[in-house]
C-alpha cells in the first residue's frame, strides 16, 4: 500500500492483529490434542472482529478446518481461496444449497427435512452434499436430541443418495464453567448416542465436541476433531477456567488525542452533565466512539492509557468520540497515542477489564468492533 495511504488509513484509529500471537495460541492447544487430532479454528463473526481472510491464511500450515456460523462467511473465505474444510455451525436456508454444494462447504444437518433437500439438490447437480449431524446434549438450540427415534432418523439420512455425512457433533452449554461435572453428562449422552449409530451401520469419519474450555482441561473430548474458539484469539473461555496455558492475546485497539483543553471547577462533560470538573482540569477528546464498539457502559468509569498511564473517561460516550481527564498526566498533546485495548509501558488494558465494565464479557465484546475500525496486521 501506497505511504500515504496507509498512514490515511490508519490516522483516526485502528485495531492491531498479531497474527504470529494466533499461530502461537493454536500451536500451544496443538502440544495439547497432539498430532492425531484434527483442530478446526473457528472464524465466524470475522474471526471475532479479528480477520476472517486474513486469519485463515496465517493459520492454513497449523489447522486442518475452519468453522463459521453462516454461508456468506463460508463463501467469502472460499472466494478467498481457502480449499480446506469450511463447516458452516449454525443454519444456512435452503435457497443457499446449490451454493453449499458447488462451493464444497459442510453443512450442520439438525433434521431429515434437511438432508432430504440438500440430497435432491446435490442429485441434481451431479455432487455431494457434506454435512455433520448436530446433536443437542444440554444446549437447546438446533440438533438432534440423543433419543432412540433419532437413531433411524439418521439411519435415513445416511442412506440418502448424495449425502456424505462427513462428521457428527455437538456444543457443549458448561464446558467454562467451574466444575467440569456439567459436561460429563452431555459428553457420555453423545458418545452413546455415536455408539448406537455405530451399531445401526452408520459410520462417521470425524466426532467433534470440544470446545475452547475442553480443550484446556478435558482431554477425554478431544475425540477426532477439536473446535478452538476464543483461545485462537488468546482469550480464556471464562475466569473459571483455569490459565494453564501460555495464550497470547492477539487484538490491541489504538487511536490518538485530536484535542486538548483546560477547564474550569464546574464544567460539565459531554451530554448530560454526568462529569463536572471538581477543579481545574485538562480534558483531552479522543475520536472514536459507540459506532466504533467503545461501549457507552463505559461513560465514567472505563479508562485509556496515554503516555504509558491511566487516563479516566469522563462524560458520556458519544456515537464518534469520548472524552479523558489527563489532569495528572503531564505534557498530553494532540497526536498521542490512546490506547483502549492493549499494553502501553508496563500497564495493560485487558479485553477483560473492559468487557467486565461494559456489562459484556469478552466474546461480545471484540466481536462488537465495528467495521468502521480498520485492522493492521503485524
Amino acid at each position: 500500500m501506497d505511504e500515504l495511504l496507509e498512514k490515511k488509513k490508519y490516522d483516526r484509529t485502528y485495531v492491531e492483529i498479531d497474527l504470529e500471537a494466533i499461530k502461537h495460541n493454536i500451536r500451544c492447544e496443538r502440544e495439547k490434542v497432539g498430532d492425531k487430532v484434527k483442530i478446526m479454528a473457528i472464524i465466524k463473526a470475522n474471526a471475532y472482529g479479528h480477520g476472517d481472510i486474513e486469519v485463515a491464511e496465517a493459520l492454513k500450515d497449523e489447522v486442518d478446518a475452519y468453522g463459521v456460523a453462516i454461508i456468506e462467511e463460508a463463501l467469502k473465505l472460499r472466494k478467498a481461496g481457502v480449499t480446506k474444510m469450511i463447516l458452516i455451525l449454525g443454519h444456512t436456508g435452503k435457497i443457499w444449497y446449490d451454493d453449499l454444494i458447488k462451493n464444497d462447504i459442510s453443512q450442520a444437518v439438525y433434521s431429515y427435512e434437511m438432508a432430504k433437500i440438500l440430497s435432491e439438490e446435490a442429485m441434481r447437480l451431479g455432487k455431494k452434499a457434506k454435512i455433520h449431524i448436530k446433536v443437542d446434549t444440554g444446549m437447546g438450540r438446533i440438533g438432534f436430541q440423543p433419543v432412540k427415534d433419532n437413531i433411524e432418523v439418521i439411519y435415513a439420512i445416511s442412506r440418502l443418495p448424495g449425502i456424505e455425512i462427513e462428521g457428527i457433533f455437538t456444543h457443549f452449554a458448561r464446558a467454562d464453567e467451574v466444575s467440569t461435572e456439567w459436561t460429563k453428562e452431555p459428553f457420555e449422552k453423545f458418545q452413546i448416542f455415536r455408539h448406537e449409530l455405530q451399531k445401526r451401520g452408520v459410520e462417521i469419519p470425524l466426532a467433534h465436541v470440544a470446545n475452547s474450555a475442553s480443550i484446556l482441561r478435558l482431554p477425554s473430548t478431544y475425540l477426532d476433531m477439536v473446535r478452538s474458539g476464543i483461545t485462537t484469539y488468546g482469550l480464556f473461555p471464562s475466569d473459571e477456567v483455569k490459565k494453564n496455558v501460555p495464550l497470547r492475546p492477539a487484538l490491541s485497539w489504538k487511536t490518538e488525542v485530536v484535542h486538548v483543553k483546560t477547564v474550569h471547577a464546574g464544567t460539565s462533560i459531554s451530554y448530560g452533565g454526568t462529569f463536572t470538573a471538581e477543579r481545574e482540569s485538562v480534558i483531552a477528546t479522543i475520536p472514536v466512539g459507540y459506532a466504533d464498539g467503545v461501549k457507552r457502559d463505559l461513560s465514567g468509569k472505563g479508562r485509556v492509557l496515554v503516555r504509558g498511564c491511566y487516563a479516566p473517561i469522563v462524560g458520556r460516550i458519544c456515537m464518534d468520540q469520548f472524552m479523558i481527564n489527563v489532569t495528572d498526566i503531564p505534557e498530553v498533546k494532540v497526536g498521542d497515542t490512546v490506547t483502549l485495548i492493549g499494553q502501553d509501558g508496563s500497564r495493560r488494558i485487558s479485553v477483560e477489564e473492559v468487557a467486565d465494565l461494559a456489562h459484556s464479557f469478552n466474546y461480545e465484546y471484540i466481536c462488537s468492533i465495528t467495521e468502521r475500525v480498520p485492522r493492521r496486521y503485524i
